[in-house]
């Protein structure tokens, strides 16, 4: 039996804020097929509390929607205590990122990631500016 081996990796990216939803799907695969392993959990970790991780069919109207979603949950024309606070206007990124979470796991096996046909990872940036963004993607299996 193979040991278990933990390999850790980072996706940076340059986003511009205001619900951006930016597909990571290939970034991951490509980081896990460099890694070796041929079976276990991907983890994919947003660092910051403006930012969220999600699976969803990536294509122009789910798009849409999404960002009209989070619009109506958490509308960022809205005052907020956070914003009383810190004075960013910022307060529902962070509402947003609480609902949608920042971690999300896929399972892996034959060095591909388990994911439906019309499933895709996404990253989406809730922060009411442009941000430089870090995903730490760690891999855990044999």
């Amino acid at each position: 039996m193979d040991s278990l081996k933990i390999v850790t990796d980072y996706i940076e990216l340059e986003t511009s804020g205001h619900t951006e939803i930016v597909d990571i799907t290939d970034r991951v695969q490509q980081r896990l097929s460099a890694t070796g392993l041929t079976e276990g959990i991907a983890n994919m970790f947003s660092v910051g509390s403006t930012g969220g991780l999600t699976t969803v069919e990536y294509e122009p109207g789910l798009v849409r929607d999404l960002k009209d979603l989070f619009e109506e949950i958490a509308p960022s024309q809205k005052r907020y205590s956070h914003d009383a606070a810190w004075h960013d206007g910022n307060g529902h990124s962070h509402l947003r990122s609480s609902l949608l979470k920042t971690d999300l796991n896929v399972p892996f096996t034959g060095r591909k990631l388990l994911l439906g046909t019309w499933q895709q990872i996404v990253f989406v940036d809730f922060d009411n500016r442009s941000r430089r963004r870090k995903i730490v993607a760690q891999f855990m299996g044999e």
